[in-house]
């Protein structure tokens, strides 16, 4: 855990509830981002992060043995789970209507390049199966360890890293169709 990190867990567990505030505009983006690809619901991933940290304080003490940003990452992949479960319990699941989450920090150059790109990639993701593309996300976005995803999702080692294994597959087809199907377009046009 880094220092600013640990630091701020302190003031937290001191009664200063600024630290919260400064934790979540630290992480926010990142945990937004990955609750969005757990989603494709931009509204119900910014709902499970304002949760995530609702929920941190109602905390009385906090005692923190990893890095807080695994942890963080971790309770917003438990609370989307949750909101995948609910969802299909209630027949309300409207994760087809997601729209991809807006970056406002790039520039319209940046944008025109790498838009594209971009968008064939979440539209990848998407289409994993959620065990697969949850993994994916939390060890490649998140930066959590197999052994921790284990451990969080309560499930072997070996399950994880298989799901983790054919979801990058699956990946790497998609994307090498999308580029073979770029090829094609790009011969057809010459």
């Amino acid at each position: 855990m880094n220092l600013e990190d640990k630091l701020l867990i302190w003031r937290f567990n001191r009664g200063d509830h600024e630290a919260v505030r400064r934790i979540y505009e630290k992480h926010k983006h990142e945990l937004v981002a990955l609750a969005v690809a757990l989603l494709k619901n931009t509204a119900a991933a910014e709902d499970v992060v304002h949760d995530v940290f609702v929920s941190f304080l109602k905390l009385e003490r906090f005692r923190l043995t990893g890095s807080l940003k695994g942890y963080l990452t971790t309770c917003v992949a438990n609370a989307a789970r949750n909101v995948l479960r609910t969802n299909i319990r209630h027949n309300q699941n409207s994760l087809e209507d997601a729209q991809p989450i807006e970056s406002k920090t790039k520039s319209p150059d940046y944008e025109a390049i790498f838009g594209e790109e971009r968008r064939i990639l979440t539209h990848a993701i998407w289409e994993l199966p959620y065990e697969q593309r949850e993994v994916v996300l939390l060890h490649v976005h998140g930066g959590m360890k197999f052994a921790a995803i284990a451990e969080s999702q309560d499930v072997s080692v070996n399950t994880v890293l298989g799901r983790y294994r054919y979801g990058m597959e699956k990946l790497r087809s998609a994307l090498n169709g999308e580029v073979q199907k770029r090829d094609r377009m790009k011969t057809s046009k010459s």
